[in-house]
């Protein structure tokens, strides 16, 4: 009998090597290489099993009739946003957020919507006590509803538990780190249990047509913990996002097989659990000051839906040899782009001034379509001069300094009409684009245009010196 060998695994990306190294050579992790028990065994950890002849696939056309999959809605609308109409039958989802963010909380709530509809849902908790979470399930007043809970971290029992009586129309464990196979030598939360566990409640789910919700676990850097094979094995991945100094928690869809990707839904902590929010960009927009130099309003868009959010830059002098460049909200990198680009194309000096960027309410904006609010907000605080606060701002900003289009011109503008904005500064349109005529649309072909409006003749001068003085040298 071959002589069992152990294998040492990568904990950050599931990378295999032969022996112990300090740094993993894949994604370059330190002290993130685990010894683990041989891969002489099949997927679910048990004994690989000999090659055997299968059964013929039955093949269709591309033409062939589908039906339509019948979805389980929640009657929480930006719940079933996010999802894409409702919860699909036999659908993986797997949901991350860093912890006390409300992951649990949100997924009680859920089981409880839907198991007033009649339908059976269980709920596997890992790392609280049935106490705890019925403590929780008074909080939020739904010990009313017929949810059946369970507190297990062995996936045998948790699958032998399904598999009786009634097939559930929801399952959700919380949290797969949690769980162990006792067919792998290896601890949970390492890369071959997660894994392993994460495939056998998929394949459960596929069979049985159970929607599944998986939570997991995030790193320092707000990835979901364990390896992207993970995220592969699911149809959705959901993160919840929010700031611990706002009340207001975001569910992002990155990954849908049956919806829209970059999907949002806004919610509300409060006593009694998380209120949707119907309107988020009167909620962003609530505590805006109107007169405040760098606040710029941004009409983005989240998926299918627009989003008016407030952008406030701080613009100081600064005494250290290298000034501080801080985004919050906002990728720091396009945010030195943009300080770049006003600099070189516009002479606005940001060079002995430290700059702060932050986007109100904890939402994290990662569309280009924010580049032209980034720089007017720039502009406004580094000038003194507070910008309009009847007008939004969206565009996308090259190297060169134009002003490029973005897309969904007209549904921004609409939203911003609701909310009572009357101007905004945009992109030149493109060809059989026709601007909202019931707001007034500015079209800037160039960022120096933006930057001449905000502050004037003076301004303008100041960039034909400059161009000047660039042409000279």
């Amino acid at each position: 009998m071959a002589k069992a060998s152990n294998n040492f695994v990568c904990q950050s990306c599931g990378a295999v090597s032969g022996k112990w190294a300090g740094r993993c050579n894949s994604c370059g992790e330190w002290n993130s290489i685990v010894e683990e028990a041989s891969k002489n065994s099949g997927i679910a950890g048990g004994p690989e099993k000999s090659h055997t002849s299968g059964i013929l696939v039955t093949l269709v056309s591309l033409d062939a009739q589908t039906d339509d999959v019948p979805r389980l809605t929640t009657d929480n609308a930006e719940f079933d946003r996010v999802t894409g109409g409702g919860l699909v039958p036999g659908s993986a989802i797997l949901v991350g957020g860093e912890p006390g963010i409300g992951k649990s909380t949100l997924l009680l709530q859920v089981a409880a919507l839907i198991a007033d509809k009649g339908h059976r849902a269980l709920y596997f908790s890992g790392e609280e006590a049935t106490a705890q979470v019925r403590l929780r399930a008074q909080r939020l007043k739904v010990t009313g509803s017929p949810v059946e809970l369970g507190a297990e971290t062995n996936i045998s029992n948790i699958l032998s538990t399904l598999e009786k009586g009634e097939t559930p129309a929801l399952v959700i464990v919380d949290s797969i780190q949690t769980l162990w196979s006792d067919r792998l030598e290896a601890a949970p939360g390492t890369v071959s249990q997660v894994r392993a566990c994460s495939q056998l409640l998929v394949r459960y789910a596929k069979r049985s047509g159970a929607a599944l919700f998986i939570v997991g676990h995030v790193t320092k850097d707000g990835q979901i913990a364990g390896p992207k094979v993970v995220e592969h094995m699911v149809d959705t991945v959901l993160y919840f996002q929010g700031d611990s100094g706002h009340q207001f928690r975001i569910l992002r869809a990155v990954k849908n097989r049956f919806g829209a990707t970059d999907e949002i839904g806004v919610f509300e902590m409060k006593n009694e659990g998380l209120v949707e929010v119907a309107n988020p960009s009167e909620m962003f927009l609530g505590d805006r000051a109107d007169d405040s130099p760098g606040s710029a309003v941004f009409a983005g868009i989240e998926g299918t839906r627009p989003v008016l959010v407030e952008i406030q830059a701080l613009v100081a002098a600064s005494s250290l040899a290298t000034p501080r460049r801080a985004s919050v909200g906002c990728d720091a990198n396009r945010l030195a782009m943009i300080i770049a680009v006003l600099s070189a194309r516009c002479g606005m000096r940001f060079g002995a001034h430290d700059v702060y960027l932050n986007v109100a309410g904890g939402l994290k904006i990662t569309e280009p379509a924010a580049d032209l609010a980034i720089a007017a907000a720039l502009i406004s605080s580094l000038a003194s001069i507070a910008l309009p606060a009847d007008r939004v701002f969206f565009g996308e900003i090259s190297l060169s300094g134009a002003v490029r289009n973005v897309g969904h011109m007209g549904a921004r503008l609409k939203e911003a009409h609701k909310l009572g904005f009357t101007s905004a500064t945009t992109p030149m349109p493109s060809d059989g684009e026709v601007p909202d005529k019931q707001i007034l649309v500015e079209n800037l072909p160039h960022l120096s245009a933006l930057t001449a409006n905000i502050l004037g003749s003076e301004g303008e001068k100041n960039h034909e010196f400059d161009q000047k003085r660039n042409k000279n040298s």
